[in-house]
């Protein structure tokens, strides 16, 4: 196998990752240690270096999502069109979810034509608890 087949396999690993959990957010901490729990061994700085590209090419985003963590990246699907809308975050489980709703687009366009202020909706996260984990 040469240098190249490796590298590119693990970045195909750390994309299929972002694809299976399109719904979380994942730091790069999360990403090293499941390929290197995996037969794949991977550095901490390949990783940086890969999502950093991800970003760049608008592939991934990179949220710092509370001061008590670290960087963390999501998968941008491009069916979902994540800014236009806002974002879920369950403080509980983790899990991240699309708010595509009227209420909140109309939310927008009043703080932008009230207050001059545009809401970045790809960046905008509401913080609380999902119906599964309120129960």
């Amino acid at each position: 196998m040469r240098p190249t087949d490796y590298k590119t396999r693990q970045k195909e690993i750390i994309l299929n990752l972002f694809l299976q959990n399109q719904d979380k957010h994942l730091t790069a901490a999360e990403i090293v240690n499941h390929i290197n729990s995996s037969d794949e061994n991977i550095g901490t700085a390949t990783v940086y270096r890969y999502l950093d590209k991800l970003v760049s090419n608008g592939i991934i985003r990179k949220y710092f999502l509370d001061d008590k963590t670290s960087a963390c990246y999501q998968y941008i699907d491009p069916q979902k069109k994540c800014s236009e809308h806002f974002h879920l975050k369950c403080i509980e489980c983790g899990s991240l979810m699309h708010l595509d709703c009227s209420y909140m687009q109309s939310l927008s366009g009043h703080i932008l034509s009230e207050h001059g202020f545009k809401i970045d909706n790809s960046r905008t996260v509401l913080y609380g608890r999902c119906k599964n984990c309120e129960k």
